[in-house]
């Protein structure tokens, strides 16, 4: 087979050189004025040209597959049998080969390009072999990487392998509170999962360890408590995308050879950066190519390895990655830190990970973008894919359907389509809200406003505008002023706000205070800025211009748990309305804090009492608080089963310091603090807008909804009678309107009405007219059938004061 591959190659190569000459005769010709007019752009030499490459194409393929036949005789003759290849043998045949892609290739060679055409797609090979349009060769950097990583690789387990013969019985305690005997420094979670039940073993996707995730084979060190996590487990879902996500850097190295950065898992799936030297990007036509790659790296089962280093070993290991040295020099506080190892793909990760990259069962490239690195406009820029991965590829399945349900549900394709709102490049991350649109948003903060004055709130008005001295004071300035819009006045830079606090920390002290004022409740729907990097930018759910429900309570410490239930009471009341279920977070003292620890203890034990109290389910984060206070999150679900972090109750112990905020106590101690309570429901009322179009699917309850009542007069002589029922509504409060266009039919008329999501459709014609009453029925074309129109309006007036969510069926 290698002598007929020879003997092509060989004709092939005469071919090229013949037809080379032929073309450089011809350029000759052109460059001297021979026959311009005529060669120029003649057929004949396009069409020279074009087989010149296509035979460059099958000329690479030809030598690549001479190898393969050459590398495998070379084989055939020095290996003994079958029976003589080990587990140290397979690893260094492993090295081996991604060395040889990444140096062997000769000079000059045409590096192979995905999407090209006329070119022959090979199929993955394992073991390092070049795949469907990886690389060739591969970059020099992952020989390198390797062969360092392989000496490092045989010290380390030459240290083990003592730590293991000096081994000694440890006792682990499973979750049953069962004891299972192991031996330190050999017995893996893995092993132990396997003498319980091997399905327990193999569906575990990582170890717990005495609360710390661990890797599965990676041997215990001492008595210990073990949990094993499969996939519907939260942590064994970030760590199952942690995996998927370096299965994709794998593929990314071989695929484009540029530099890695951050890879992690996010809320849904997880990402890769990576920088590009060059013009060059990322195209969703790769996608594919991309994933062909991944899926032969899924079928190689290659084992995740973690390997400890020293930060100088590792920067030299990273030399070739300015990002990665960044990372080193700058986020890395210890002596020694970890990477991991799949295949030829070794990088910067605290882990744990998967057993193998087999343990990835279905993946899907869908998403990329372009970023900076770390966030910041003025660094480099970073091509971004997105991935998502199960165990399953039903879970893929449901994952696409759920992806297209969301896209049908997009809070701007349903905004464009009911004209609710727009943005404009003229003033980015700005809403533009359209009548109907300003309707949704006042009604919303009607809707709070109401709850207000019913929970004893008071609403005030800040300004907008603050000398920096302010921010300073707060502490936002030396944080936060990135993300300012700041401009200088006269001798002094001033900001828009981006938060109300500061201001509202200004109205308190403003004045002495007493006791008696307190709790002192001051409710603000001010304009607030932030600097959004434009790349970050998307639709309603993240802005630069914004408006929240926010509210702080200034309040003594004995107040804070009377003032949590009213907080949670709060936000339940106006959940139960939208009809979103919700999820309650305790946060607790993290280990960097500012304060007094017995103040932080007596503050989480009263928002603890009042959780409890609630009823409702919490969970506690520990260690997650704010460093000024302990705070509740809340995290709403849509009618998708999609979570959203909208309210937040949040304790502040250092604002009134900073502020030297003060009142007179019932001790007449005018030195006394209050603590702040940062509250807030809706959130930002533009990214509540997003959700709610999203939850309802445009389809409003009419209390909300932009498009509540439609006249449709059933022919011409009836529209001055729509038109006047039609004003009644709009005076008595409602989004109403008169479908007066005669070119229509009438049901044609009612079926636009209800695609446009108009509640309750009023058809009057003569026998109507005569009686002053509508025909009423709903946008899901439910008749309700004959009302005088005093009775009808009573009716819709009587269901959207009581906010009801199903108005169309308790009509």
């Amino acid at each position: 087979m290698a002598e007929c591959i020879a003997a092509r190659l060989a004709a092939q190569e005469e071919q090229i050189r013949v037809l080379s000459q032929e073309i450089s005769r011809l350029r000759d010709g052109l460059v001297n004025n021979q026959h311009t007019s005529s060669f120029a752009n003649s057929p004949e030499l396009e069409n020279l040209r074009s087989e010149n490459e296509k035979l460059k194409y099958r000329l690479v393929h030809l030598r690549r597959g001479l190898q393969v036949e050459l590398d495998l005789e070379g084989q055939a003759r020095s290996k003994p049998g079958p029976e003589s290849t080990n587990k140290a043998a397979k690893e260094t045949t492993r090295n081996n080969s991604y060395q040889k892609s990444s140096n062997a290739a000769q000079p000059g060679t045409p590096e192979i390009r995905p999407n090209e055409k006329n070119k022959k797609k090979e199929k993955p090979r394992a073991e390092g072999g070049a795949g469907v349009g990886q690389l060739t060769p591969l970059p020099v950097y992952i020989g390198e990487r390797l062969e360092l990583y392989g000496k490092l690789k045989k010290e380390s387990d030459a240290i083990l392998a003592k730590q293991a013969a000096n081994s000694h019985p440890i006792s682990v305690v499973l979750p049953d509170g069962r004891k299972v005997e192991a031996q330190a420094w050999k017995t893996s979670p893995y092993q132990l999962a396997c003498g319980i039940s091997q399905g327990l073993a193999d569906n575990a996707v990582i170890a717990r360890v005495d609360g710390e995730l661990w890797d599965l084979d990676r041997p215990l060190e001492k008595d210990c408590s073990l949990e094993l996590l499969r996939f519907d487990d939260e942590d064994a879902q970030a760590v199952y995308w942690h995996s998927s996500a370096h299965i994709l850097g794998e593929a990314m190295e071989r695929f484009y050879g540029g530099c890695l950065c951050y890879g992690p898992p996010i809320e849904n799936g997880f990402y890769y950066d990576m920088f590009l030297d060059g013009p060059r990007g990322v195209s969703s036509s790769e996608f594919g190519d991309l994933e062909s790659i991944c899926k032969s790296i899924m079928k190689e089962k290659q084992p995740f390895e973690r390997l400890e280093l020293s930060k100088e070993t590792l920067l030299q290991m990273f030399k070739y990655n300015k990002f990665k040295c960044r990372i080193l020099n700058e986020k890395v506080t210890t002596p020694t830190t970890t990477v991991y190892r799949c295949g030829p793909l070794i990088d910067l990760c605290r882990g744990p990970h998967v057993r193998h990259t087999g343990k990835i069962k279905a993946m899907k490239i869908y998403k990329n973008s372009s970023t900076y690195w770390e966030g910041r406009a003025d660094m480099e820029t970073l091509q971004r894919i997105y991935g998502i991965s199960f165990p399953d590829g039903k879970m893929l399945k449901e994952w696409e359907r759920f992806q297209e349900e969301a896209k049908n549900r997009d809070h701007r394709k349903i905004g464009k389509e009911q004209e609710l709102f727009f943005f404009h490049d003229l003033s980015p991350g700005s809403c533009f809200f359209l009548p109907r649109g300003a309707y949704l948003y006042n009604t919303l903060t009607e809707f709070i406003r109401e709850e207000y004055n019913r929970r004893g709130f008071q609403e005030v008005a800040s300004p907008n505008i603050y000398n920096s001295k302010l921010w300073e004071t707060s502490g936002h300035w030396q944080h936060y002023s990135e993300n300012m819009f700041s401009f200088p006045v006269e001798q002094d830079v001033f900001a828009l706000k981006p938060m109300n606090c500061p201001g509202h920390c200004l109205m308190f002290n403003h004045r002495p205070r007493s006791w008696r004022e307190l709790p002192l409740r001051f409710a603000d729907f001010g304009v607030l800025h932030r600097n959004e990097l434009s790349g970050t930018l998307t639709g309603l759910t993240r802005v630069r211009r914004f408006q929240q429900d926010d509210a702080h309570i200034f309040c003594s410490m004995d107040q804070i748990e009377s003032e949590m239930k009213g907080c949670l009471d709060f936000l339940r009341c106006v959940y139960d309305v939208f009809g979103f279920s919700f999820q309650l977070h305790l946060s607790t003292r993290p280990e960097k804090f500012l304060g007094d620890v017995a103040v932080w203890d007596q503050a989480e034990k009263q928002l603890e009492n009042s959780l409890n109290e609630f009823g409702e389910p919490w969970k506690l984060n520990p260690g997650d608080g704010a460093f000024y206070g302990p705070k509740i999150d809340i995290k709403i679900k849509d009618a998708i089963g999609r979570y959203h972090q909208c309210a937040t109750i949040q304790l502040d112990f250092q604002l009134p310091i900073r502020f030297n905020l003060m009142f007179v106590g019932k001790d007449g101690d005018d030195r006394s603090r209050p603590v702040i309570i940062h509250r807030a429901i809706l959130g930002s009322v533009e990214r509540m807008i997003a959700i709610l179009t999203e939850n309802y699917a445009g389809k409003w309850p009419l209390w909300l909804s932009p498009r509540q009542v439609m006249l449709v007069p059933v022919n011409p002589s009836c529209e001055e009678y729509a038109k006047k029922v039609c004003k009644q509504f709009v005076e008595a409060g409602f989004m109403a309107d008169a479908d007066l266009d005669s070119g229509c039919l009438l049901n044609k008329k009612i079926r636009n009405a209800q695609l446009a999501q108009y509640n309750f459709i009023l058809v009057v014609g003569e026998k109507e007219k005569m009686t002053n009453s509508v025909n009423v029925r709903t946008r899901d074309n439910k008749v309700h059938g004959e009302l005088s129109v005093p009775e009808a309006l009573a009716r819709l007036t009587l269901l959207k004061q009581s906010r009801c969510r199903n108005a169309e069926e308790a009509f």
